[in-house]
C-alpha cells in the first residue's frame, strides 16, 4: 500500500518501545508501541502490508511469539489491519479493544476472541497496569478508546497529536504549533473532519488531561515527554480553533 522506510526503534519510557515507520509518499510516520513485560503488549498493529517490517522490528526487542496482548484504539486499517497476522505468530495473544469494537467488529474479524474493555477497566501485564479510557468518536469511530499505562504514566494516544513529516521519536518541546498546523492542513483537504468535533470532545480531552500523563505515545509524529496534562489542555484549545 505504502512504501515504508526501514523501521526505527526507540525506547521512549522504560520498556516502552516506539517502532517508527515513515511513509515518504505521504510524508507521514506510522508508529507502533511495544511494551516489554511478563505479558508483553503491542499497541496498534499496522497495515497488513507493513507487517513484515514491524514484525522484524519487534523481533529486535523480544520474540514476537511471546506477545500476549494486541491492542488498538479503533477499527481502522492502520490500527488493526494486521491483527490476524500478529495473532498467527503469537499463539497466546489476545486482541484488546473497546467492548463496542469487540461486539460490532472484532468478534467477526479476528481469528481469536477479543478482550472487550469498558471505561475504567484495568489490565495488568506484570510490572505494568493499564486503564482503558473510552473516547467514543475521538479520534474517530464510536468504538474508539485509549490505554493509559498507570505505572509510569504513558498514554497511548492513537491519532491524537497528529503531526506530519518525519520528526524525532521523542521530544520535550511543545507540540502545539505542529499539531495545529497538521489539523489545519487536513481540514483544508480531502480528509477534512477526519476528527469529528462533538459536544463530548472537550469533556473527553479534559478527562484525559486529568490523568496527568508523563509520556504521550503518538501514532503519527513525535511522542512527547513532559507535562501531558498541559499538552491535552492545549490540544483542546487547538481543536476548538480548527473544528468548532
Amino acid at each position: 500500500m505504502f512504501d515504508f522506510a526501514t523501521p526505527t526503534i526507540h525506547e521512549i519510557a522504560p520498556d516502552v518501545f516506539r517502532i517508527g515507520c515513515y511513509a515518504q509518499g505521504l510524508d507521514l510516520q506510522f508508529n507502533y508501541f511495544l511494551v516489554r513485560d511478563d505479558a508483553p503488549l503491542l499497541f496498534t498493529t499496522g497495515y497488513k502490508s507493513s507487517f513484515p517490517l514491524v514484525h522484524k522490528a519487534v523481533a529486535q526487542v523480544m520474540d514476537p511469539a511471546d506477545l500476549r496482548y494486541i491492542a488498538f484504539s479503533h477499527f481502522e486499517s492502520d490500527e488493526c489491519g494486521a491483527l490476524n497476522q500478529w495473532l498467527e505468530v503469537a499463539p497466546d495473544a489476545v486482541p484488546v479493544c473497546s467492548l463496542v469494537s469487540a461486539m460490532v467488529n472484532i468478534n467477526d474479524f479476528a481469528i481469536r476472541p477479543p478482550k472487550g474493555m469498558v471505561d475504567g477497566e484495568l489490565l495488568n501485564t506484570g510490572r505494568h497496569q493499564y486503564r482503558f479510557c473510552s473516547t467514543a468518536q475521538l479520534p474517530h469511530g464510536w468504538d474508539a478508546g485509549l490505554l493509559y499505562e498507570e505505572t509510569q504514566g504513558t498514554l497511548f494516544c492513537s491519532d491524537l497529536f497528529h503531526q506530519g513529516g518525519n520528526p524525532d521519536a521523542l521530544t520535550e518541546s511543545d507540540l502545539s504549533e505542529q499539531v495545529l498546523a497538521a489539523m489545519q492542513q487536513m481540514q483544508a483537504g480531502p480528509l477534512a473532519d477526519y476528527i469529528p468535533y462533538t459536544k463530548q470532545t472537550d469533556r473527553i480531552l479534559n478527562r484525559l488531561a486529568d490523568l496527568k500523563p508523563k509520556t504521550l505515545a503518538v501514532m503519527h509524529g513525535s511522542s512527547f515527554t513532559g507535562n501531558g496534562e498541559q499538552a491535552f489542555r492545549d490540544l483542546s484549545t487547538a481543536m476548538k480553533t480548527v473544528f468548532d
